[in-house]
């Protein structure tokens, strides 16, 4: 039996200076997948948590995980699952972290919605097979965030 595709995201937050932004940050959340939608693949099912967090859990998660000493304003694990009886599943974790975000915004006088619907952008994208391993598939993957931050009148953030 085959499983049609199921997109399923849900939002946590484990800092305070999340708190009075969360409902316009699900808003976009939920905008922002069902305007993807068309790059998920058919018998998938996905099942996305947007955890929003800080700059000392994000940074933990990003040495534990990457290697990689310092805070990043945005972490997307993966873990795949496949099973004859439930076909693929994802389980998607996107970590956002408040404090990288707001520092950004602050150097590029944007908007904090627009910089975390890039943000989210990126990380569904990379959900769905894109990464930046080399310049080929930056380029590539650049273009499509370009091309979706369209749809919701937000400009190119690499000409920033």
């Amino acid at each position: 039996m085959r499983m049609k595709k199921t997109l399923k995201i849900d939002f946590f937050s484990n800092s305070k200076k999340w708190s009075r932004r969360l409902p316009k940050i699900k808003k976009i959340g939920l905008m922002t997948l069902k305007s993807m939608s068309s790059y998920f693949k058919k018998n998938h099912q996905h099942y996305i948590n947007l955890i929003l967090s800080d700059k000392e859990k994000v940074s933990k998660l990003n040495s534990k995980y990457n290697k990689k000493y310092k805070d990043t304003d945005v972490l997307t694990f993966v873990t795949k699952i496949s099973n004859k009886e439930l076909g693929k599943i994802l389980y998607c974790d996107i970590f956002f972290s408040i404090d990288t975000i707001e520092s950004f915004i602050k150097k590029n006088d944007i908007t904090l919605y627009d910089h975390f619907n890039h943000l989210l952008i990126h990380s569904l994208l990379h959900i769905n097979g894109y990464d930046h391993k080399n310049l080929t598939h930056f380029n590539k993957m650049k273009k499509e965030e370009i091309k979706i931050l369209k749809k919701f009148n937000i400009t190119d953030p690499y000409k920033i």
